[in-house]
């Protein structure tokens, strides 16, 4: 970090000069001005030079200002050729300037060893600049901007190929991604297969858990590495260690890391920043289990307003996601009111709309004791911004014993979502509205069939699907 520079009176009050002579100047550098930068006397000139040129779309004149502060400031002669300078001076001097304020207002955080806020502040001060780029020429180098695109933000699988290509080919780095599903419906287990896949892709990957302790994730990851029960896991441990070993090797780098429940992106960055100190190593992959445990980091709202409080937590770690140029999953709990639905919808994810609005990808999770007997899970595009996938469903093939979720190789996704498991097309049949039947028997069947259904979807699993 650079030292902070002594910017004196006088200084200060020739960039005043500068920005009064010239208003197309002041229109550049606005963006950064904060009159809590400058000294008592120029804070009062600058306060009004903001407010002047808000409300009348002109900077003031030094009548104006002698009058309404009693500071005498006068325009400067010949500034063209001094342009480039006050531009890269006075830009220096605002991040300086911010640098010292966040410094200055983090010694209560750090009194309550609220580091990685601290490190936030800083790290916003130290970017303070003025917008120099232009952006993009859209028509000078499509080829180069593609490829750039395919190279630096391209997509990474997800490790299944039926999900892939209703995805086009993958999640894009910078992008959130959210599986949706009620208790019990696998959401830990989807993330941790997403985990081991992308690792034995070759990507360095984070796992967060904000729920389980980190061995017992990393026992269920076990399971599903070796293809063997959990209860088989310390029965066979030679064999397990022998086998994680080896196909580590062959994986980036898969870190599982327990956070607890109330944790902000400020304690993820931390986390991050200290693992790439420690590795040398760029993470490409990020899981956290599960946004609804997160709290947000620049915002005080309150538990229970889950509206609010999940609009920010999603924003931060979409930018969290951008920042870092990785690719971002989470999971969230659906609804109650989803129990016994067979197609979910944004109204089924707790916390509603404001998730959804700023998520790329929305997958629904849905299964039953009686799907994951068969073998099966199901998953519902619910939202996704870069492919036409939205209503697409695709059967994926689970293994009870070992966790692990692969490709359904029996061909059960249709690609088209209209063929789902018996179970589903039972509980479709029964949401329907019952014809009156004159034969009670039939009637009382279907009420019997129906309620086992829903106490078998809201049964909770036993054997870690949580």
């Amino acid at each position: 970090m650079a030292e902070i520079k002594d910017y004196n009176l006088d200084l200060q009050k020739l960039f005043v000069q500068f920005m009064i002579t010239d208003p197309e100047l002041y229109s550049r550098v606005r963006a950064i001005i904060d009159p809590k930068f400058f000294d008592r006397s120029m804070r009062k000139v600058v306060d009004l030079l903001v407010s002047h040129s808000e409300e009348y779309s002109t900077v003031p004149t030094p009548d104006i200002i002698k009058a309404q502060t009693g500071e005498d400031i006068e325009k400067l002669d010949n500034i063209v050729q001094h342009t480039d300078w006050f531009i890269d001076e006075f830009e220096t001097f605002c991040r300086h300037k911010s640098i010292e304020k966040a410094i200055i207002d983090s010694a209560d955080l750090l009194e309550t060893g609220r580091y990685g806020e601290v490190e936030s502040r800083i790290k916003d001060a130290v970017q303070v600049g003025l917008a120099r780029s232009l952006g993009t020429d859209y028509f000078e180098d499509p080829r180069s901007r593609l490829e750039k695109l395919k190279d630096n933000n391209g997509q990474i699988s997800t490790g299944w190929k039926a999900l892939d290509d209703k995805l086009y080919g993958g999640i894009n780095r910078g992008e959130i991604t959210i599986f949706a599903g009620g208790s019990g419906a696998g959401k830990s287990l989807f993330m941790q297969n997403m985990s081991l896949n992308w690792a034995q892709l070759g990507m360095n990957v984070v796992y967060f858990t904000l729920e389980l302790s980190e061995e017992l994730s990393s026992m269920r990851m076990d399971a599903m590495l070796t293809d063997r029960s959990t209860k088989r896991i310390f029965k066979e441990l030679d064999d397990v260690e022998l086998q994680v070993k080896t196909k580590g090797k062959k994986s980036g780098m898969l870190r599982v890391k327990y956070l607890p429940s109330g944790s902000t992106v400020n304690d993820l960055r931390s986390y991050l920043k200290e693992l790439q100190i420690q590795t040398g190593k760029k993470v490409d992959c990020m899981c956290i289990d599960y946004l609804d445990l997160l709290m947000p980091a620049t915002k005080k709202v309150p538990a229970g307003d889950l509206f609010i409080k999940d609009k920010y937590v999603t924003e931060e770690i979409r930018n969290f996601a951008m920042e870092t140029e990785t690719v971002m999953v989470t999971a969230s709990q659906l609804n109650r009111s989803a129990v016994e639905e067979i197609e979910f919808d944004h109204s089924h994810i707790a916390g509603g709309i404001s998730k959804i609005q700023t998520a790329d990808n929305v997958i629904g999770i849905f299964t039953s004791q009686q799907m994951r007997e068969r073998g099966h899970y199901q998953l519902q595009l619910l939202k996704t911004r870069s492919s036409s996938g939205v209503g697409s469903k695709i059967t994926l093939s689970f293994d009870r014993d070992s966790l692990k979720i692969e490709d359904d190789v029996d061909g059960h996704d249709d690609g088209d979502g209209q063929q789902i498991s018996s179970a589903l097309n039972i509980m479709d049949t029964l949401k329907k509205k019952t014809v009156v039947n004159e034969e009670t028997e039939e009637k009382q069947e279907k009420t019997d069939a129906a309620q086992n259904l829903r106490d078998m979807v809201r049964s909770k699993s036993r054997s870690f699907l949580e």
